[in-house]
């Protein structure tokens, strides 16, 4: 198959490059590279089967010169802004990186006759719940910005589906974590702790808990769900076993690190910054009927997370 990744060189979207190549696919990465790194991608360039491409997706002239060209037969749709607390400040940041780029997407492959579209959503479309979240909890209210967009996108593609024949298949991830990481609290600390072994801000009061996942187990239970949900519009919540609080994050990064009388410092408020949801936890039966199992609980994805960036560290 001749697949596109849109957002392919970020931390996501290069795993998705290496699985999708290592099973044989064609496989073009687009990305405007403002938070992918080319260095995701490096080591598939001399490959036959990889093409990498550096595009903006709000410019729709070429973005469909592309589609007609290439005549995809799929397209995992990744890109988005992944900075929640920038869109805070920048109101129409998710409206363009996320939404848009997400009607721009869809509506090149229904031009282009491309019948299949996987999306990333993220949990934070449903909004504060009481109660374990499924794909079928109601009503979704999100109190930011970014899960707004992604819960707009996510609409315009069961649309899509529903209006022109298409597949889609949305996943509503949890906090991803492992190796090219480049955001979130895991990232924020060890960054943190680099610049001062001696002590480590946290923003919020450290109860936050929530799941956490590692990237490999996540693109497993992607390409399973497309393999095995063949409907015209597939949701799937995508978690591992167990949750963890930011207390406990800190914590694994500390002990990971090798370091000793680290001063932590909490900012105190119960959320760490405006729009986030700081407890949830995931009903993920959907998935996990088809088969999927992670290899890692969410305490053992993000040791695994911070093990590959001291490591990554040490190289350099």
């Amino acid at each position: 198959m001749k697949i596109l990744i849109t957002g392919g060189a970020g931390f996501i979207g290069s795993h998705l490059c290496d699985h999708l190549l290592a099973w044989g696919d064609q496989v073009h990465a687009l990305d405007n590279l403002s938070r992918g790194r080319l260095e995701n991608v490096a080591h598939n360039l001399d490959n036959r089967q990889f093409r990498f491409i550096q595009a903006d997706l709000l410019e729709f002239e070429p973005l469909q010169r592309l589609f007609e060209a290439e005549r995809y037969d799929a397209v995992f749709h990744l890109a988005g802004n992944s900075d929640i607390q920038r869109s805070v400040r920048e109101t129409d940041l998710d409206l363009r990186q996320t939404f848009l780029t997400t009607y721009n997407v869809a509506e090149c492959a229904r031009r282009s006759n491309v019948r299949e579209i996987l999306f990333t959503s993220s949990s934070t479309v449903y909004g504060p719940h009481d109660k374990p979240l499924s794909e079928a909890t109601g009503p979704l209210h999100p109190i930011s910005l970014y899960g707004a967009a992604k819960l707009a996108s996510e609409g315009f593609l069961a649309a899509y589906a529903s209006l022109f024949d298409m597949s889609v298949w949305i996943f509503r991830l949890p906090n991803v974590v492992g190796e090219r990481l480049t955001h979130g609290c895991v990232y924020d600390f060890v960054e943190r702790l680099h610049k001062d072994l001696t002590q480590l801000l946290v923003l919020g009061d450290g109860k936050q808990e929530k799941p956490y996942a590692d990237v490999k187990d996540v693109i497993d239970a992607i390409l399973l769900a497309w393999k095995c949900s063949r409907d015209h519009v597939n949701c799937f919540n995508i978690a591992a076993s167990g949750t963890t609080s930011v207390r406990e994050i800190a914590r694994i990064v500390i002990e990971e690190m090798g370091l000793r009388n680290v001063r932590i410092e909490y900012t105190g408020e119960e959320r760490g910054w405006p729009g986030d949801v700081p407890h949830f936890q995931y009903d993920s039966y959907k998935i996990r009927a088809l088969g999927w199992e992670p290899r890692h609980s969410s305490e053992q994805a993000i040791r695994q997370a911070v093990r590959s960036m001291v490591k990554s560290a040490q190289e350099q």
